[in-house]
């Protein structure tokens, strides 16, 4: 009560309080949302209220390209586009386009330039993309906001939002920004190394197209020959294949022991395909097959080659449960049509682990080519083929004696036998290193000798004692042991006839 003043006097005072409290509160309610809600509010006008926002869900992937369809829509005739960036408080997750609209729940918001990150739009470019901000946009649609949602550091997912047309224009213009997307998008035709984040979500980088030549790629020219047809000649001759009413989309299964090749050959066989998006899956990665082939099938005509398949794909009598992934990998090579033009590469270790539905069925797999170790021609010519990099001299004969040496082995175990001798070479005389038959020579004494049976086996040699013969040479070493080498050759067995 005021001292001094009558009991009216004293009400009139508490009314005016309170209305200067309640002035006070609303003026920093509005001082909340003056600069984004209401930038918002009053773009939209009175009727904003009474409709839907809009939103779409993207991966995050796709945020180059959501920010190259933006670029080339806002540049369309007839449409005014202004663009306002807003800052989000430390600690807090991005506004939504509907707290925007009905001003609750919303953190103190400020607008600000657009914060851009910068993405990968190509091997070796970049393009500045938006990670929160309002669009105010007026077209022949009216007066609208379209509002962008990119991952932060409390929201790994990327969304487009609209706010103030009816639900049916709102949805076209969602079509046309993805019309845009797939038109436009950055990923066609290069090489996409798929991998997945810490949390679990899809990423693409940009790889190099492998520079390996046919020469390179040491293998019987008969199996060389059977891998370019089913691969390169399908490509090659697929308007004429269509005519005929035959089907573009193949499976290629590489299989043999660890070390052989079929990684290079993959190499070649990916830097052969000019034209095509090829996406690279290895690892962890392999758990995003289903992304990466609903990314094919829109960027077609595409690669997937998937290294070392049995790890997703092993025979589902082996366990009490199956892989989802392995289902994910057989719904992509069965969803695509006939005619799209997908080629699936497999390379697996384990013939025998693999997935019977997936080796024996046409449509998945077409054609399963051994890699095998290589022969006595091949290993000569691997030896040339790794030799070209360092001052390699050996006589025809010495030549011919490690080749009788190494029978047995695999390219891995080449390519590692001459950078040993080479390390030998520089040991002896770094300042003018020759690589001589007695560097190799003692490499290889190295290789063999019995503490190195892990080496080996890393190289994809196997290392039973008793393969070993008393001259020090490797023997002719079957690609799989122990308990399970009967399955390995029936699964051989099975995926030769596949091959016939």
């Amino acid at each position: 009560m005021v001292v001094g003043a009558s009991d009216s006097e004293a009400r009139e005072f508490a009314t005016a309080f309170r209305s200067f409290l309640e002035w006070v509160h609303d003026q920093d309610g509005a001082r909340s949302r003056n600069e984004v809600a209401a930038l918002v509010s009053d773009f939209l006008g009175d009727g904003a209220s009474g409709l839907s926002v809009v939103a779409r869900s993207l991966p995050v992937f796709e945020q180059v390209n959501l920010q190259t369809a933006l670029n080339a829509w806002s540049a369309e005739p007839g449409r005014e586009v202004a663009v306002h960036g807003i800052s989000v408080p430390p600690h807090h997750a991005p506004v939504s386009l509907q707290q925007l609209i009905t001003g609750e729940g919303m953190p103190p918001l400020r607008l600000s330039a657009p914060a851009l990150v910068d993405l990968p739009n190509g091997p070796n470019s970049t393009l500045a993309c938006l990670r929160l901000a309002a669009l105010l946009v007026n077209d022949e649609h009216g007066r609208y906001v379209v509002m962008v949602i990119g991952p932060s550091e409390h929201h790994q997912g990327l969304a487009v939002e609209i706010a103030g047309l009816s639900v049916d224009a709102a949805q076209a213009v969602h079509a046309r920004l993805g019309e845009l997307r797939r038109a436009l998008n950055v990923y066609r035709g290069h090489v996409i190394e798929v991998g997945l984040s810490q949390m679990g979500a899809v990423t693409l980088e940009f790889g190099e197209i492998p520079a390996t030549a046919r020469e390179d790629v040491v293998l019987p020219e008969a199996v060389l020959a059977r891998v370019e047809r089913h691969a390169l000649g399908v490509a090659a001759h697929r308007d004429a294949l269509l005519e005929a009413g035959q089907h573009l989309k193949r499976g290629l299964l590489l299989y043999g022991p660890p070390g052989t090749g079929k990684t290079h050959t993959t190499r070649y066989l990916v830097g052969q395909m000019d034209g095509y998006t090829r996406l690279l899956l290895t690892g962890r990665a392999l758990q995003a097959i289903g992304s990466a082939a609903e990314l094919a099938r829109e960027l077609q005509p595409a690669v997937l080659v998937l290294e070392d398949v049995d790890l997703v794909a092993q025979d589902r009598s082996f366990g009490p449960g199956s892989s989802p992934v392995l289902f994910d990998l057989l719904d992509a090579m069965d969803g695509a049509a006939a005619d799209a033009d997908l080629l699936f590469v497999l390379t697996t270790n384990r013939a025998d682990l693999l997935e019977p539905a997936l080796a024996a069925r046409p449509g998945r797999v077409d054609v399963a080519i051994e890699i095998d170790l290589p022969d006595p021609d091949a290993r000569k010519r691997l030896l040339a083929l790794y030799g070209r990099s360092i001052p390699l001299q050996l006589s025809e004969h010495e030549t011919l004696e490690i080749v009788e040496r190494t029978d047995g082995v695999t390219a891995s175990f080449i390519k590692e036998l001459l950078r040993r001798a080479m390390l030998e070479s520089l040991h002896d005389g770094p300042s003018a290193p020759v690589v001589t038959a007695a560097h190799t020579s003692r490499a290889l004494d190295d290789l063999l000798d019995s503490g190195q049976r892990l080496t080996r086996s890393l190289l994809g040699v196997g290392n039973d004692p008793e393969s070993l013969p008393a001259g020090g040479g490797l023997g002719s070493l079957p690609p799989q042991r122990g308990p399970n080498r009967a399955s390995y050759v029936q699964a051989r067995a099975s995926l030769r006839r596949i091959d016939r």
